[in-house]
Order: C-alpha cells, then structure tokens, then sequence
C-alpha cells in the first residue's frame, strides 16, 4: 500500500495519476475533501480509501504494518498567507508526525518540501545540506518548509529514528494540469489562457529592479509530470536519503512563458504589464533556478520537458478542452 497526503491537490492528484498509471493499484488518498474543486482532482481515480488529514495520524498507526511507502505532500502553500501559526500546524508540526510514525514503524517516506526555502537566491540554488541553515526564506510558508528541513537534519545528525529510506524535494515552479482549484497560487500559464480567454491579453508583473527588464524575471518552471517522475524513481529506486532540488536546471523568463501560452493557443502575443502587488513586492523572487547535480547523480537520467513542449501539452491537452484533469 502507498500512501499520498494532499492527494486531492495539484502536484499529489497527479502523483496518484502517474501511479495508476504505472501499474500501481492499492493506493490510499489522504487530505481534508472539503473543497469540489479540489475533489475534482481525484474524479475516475481507483483508489483503495480516502482518509481525512485530521484522521490520518490514527489511521496510520493502526494500517502500518499495510504500508510500504508514504508521500508526504500534503502542505499550506499560499506564499501570501502571513499567519505563522497556520503552516506551523499544517506545515510544520502536522510534518514531524508523520515523520516521527513512519521513523518508528520502519516506513519510507518522500515528502515535499519547496524553492521558497531559497529565499533571494544570494547564496544560490545548491542543495547542498550544509548550505540549509544558512538560507532566508522571504515569507511563511518557505519559512515553515524551511523549519522542516532544519528539524529534518536535526534528526539524523543527532541519532534520532528516520525512516529507513527517505528523501525531502524542493519543488520550484512547478505547472500543469490539475491546479485549476489553486486561485492566485495557480501558475501564470493557466492564468495566461484565462487572461486570453477573457480579454484577449495577459497582464505580467513590471519589474521594480533595475537589473531585470519587465517580463524578464525569471524561474526555473517544471512541469509536474516531470516532478511525478522524478518522486516515483526516488521512491522506487530509494537511491540516497537528503533533500534534494526538484526543477529543471534552467531558469526562463515570465516573457518567454507567457509568449509560449499564446503560440499554443495560436495566437501572437499581446502582453502588457502592472505592478506587483504591494503585498508581495518585498518578498517576490526575480531569479530562481535548481542546480540539479545532486538528482542527477543519484541515477535519474530521464530528460525534463522543454518549457515550450511542456506548455503546448499543457495548453492543448489541458486547459483549453474546459481546463481537463489528468
């Protein structure tokens, strides 16, 4: 049995799709199910049981001699939320426990942690363990999978119990079908095409340095059946326990993303651009891109979509048959 936490989200609905569709059948979904938006993810996917987040501590201590893997990706990830004490329970300490029942019950476990925890960038984008405690998350959500990470590796250099195989993944921007129900944290492909749809044109963000051009500010976009891919080889070849970057290596701009968008649909760009909003001005990143070596070298060797291909797929396949789940 496999079990995925924040399955009825984006990247944990496609993590049970890519499942399913590699053969694996005994599969147990667990988040909280209030939302049909959400729930919408999970729509034609066999599953084996639904366990609310709230009941899943208990459950797991009497099924966990059922159990062979757990995907902790279940999370708070609203970057504009600022009560700490909201990704503390959710983020936080809902993540030590189950780190501290899969550690005792002898479970292996992958669990998510995010970019976020990268802060600006000024000491760059290596996922070298010793770099962790040196980094500045720039808002509460990375703070709280910042705080994870630490906790983390608090654990093994002190001896504590850990699961017997476990790996944590910074994910970056991460795209694609089934984040429909993600509002403002949806990414500005989908939000592209809703633009397009609407008006006929999309709105970036200006730039407020003068070091990046507007629609120059760049990330490292990944698409998630790229981030599923790389979790199922983790959690099938269990090459090396740490924390580990999850994007693509290769930063691109918000210009080329958006462009892209509208060459799926068809159609010549008509961008323009507003300011960033005042409440994430301060804590917006301009640059991020995942030095991906460590993945790398413990054997995953399967290419990453290129941005264009990945957003043609997405948009076509996707968003515009009435924004499809996969």
């Amino acid at each position: 049995m496999i079990v995925i936490t924040g399955a009825a989200g984006f990247i944990g609905s496609c993590m049970v799709q890519k499942l399913l569709e590699s053969g694996y059948s005994d599969l147990v979904v667990v988040d909280e199910f209030s939302r049909p938006d959400k729930n919408r993810n999970l729509e034609g996917k066999k599953t084996s049981g639904q366990i609310d987040r709230n009941n899943f501590m208990r459950w797991l201590e009497r099924n966990h001699a059922d159990i062979d893997f757990v995907l902790h990706l279940g999370a708070r990830t609203d970057t504009t939320e600022q009560d700490k004490a909201i990704f503390d329970a959710l983020n936080l300490e809902y993540s030590k426990g189950v780190w501290q029942l899969c550690a005792g019950f002898e479970i292996p476990m992958l669990y998510a942690s995010s970019a976020a925890t990268y802060g600006l960038g000024e000491r760059g984008y290596a996922d070298e363990e010793e770099h962790i405690p040196h980094l500045h998350p720039l808002n509460p959500y990375g703070q709280s999978k910042q705080d994870f990470d630490l906790w983390v590796l608090a654990q093994v250099a002190g001896g504590n119990a850990t699961p017997p195989y476990w790996a944590g993944f910074k994910f970056f921007n991460v795209y694609g079908p089934n984040e429909y129900h993600k509002g403002r944290m949806a990414s500005v492909i989908m939000h592209t095409v809703r633009q397009i749809k609407a008006s006929g044109g999309m709105k970036l963000f200006r730039s407020h340095r003068p070091d990046f051009s507007d629609g120059g500010q760049s990330r490292d976009f990944i698409y998630v059946k790229d981030v599923v891919s790389v979790l199922q080889y983790f959690m099938e070849a269990k090459p090396g326990n740490g924390i580990y970057n999850l994007g693509t290596g290769k930063a691109r701009s918000f210009l080329d993303l958006a462009s892209g968008t509208f060459r799926a649909m068809g159609l010549d760009p008509n961008i323009s651009f507003i300011d960033t909003p005042a409440d994430i001005r301060d804590t917006y990143q301009y640059f991020t891109e995942a030095d991906m070596r460590k993945v790398r070298a413990a054997g995953y060797t399967a290419p990453f979509h290129e941005l264009e291909a990945g957003i043609t797929e997405y948009v076509q396949q996707y968003l515009l048959p009435e924004e499809k789940i996969w």
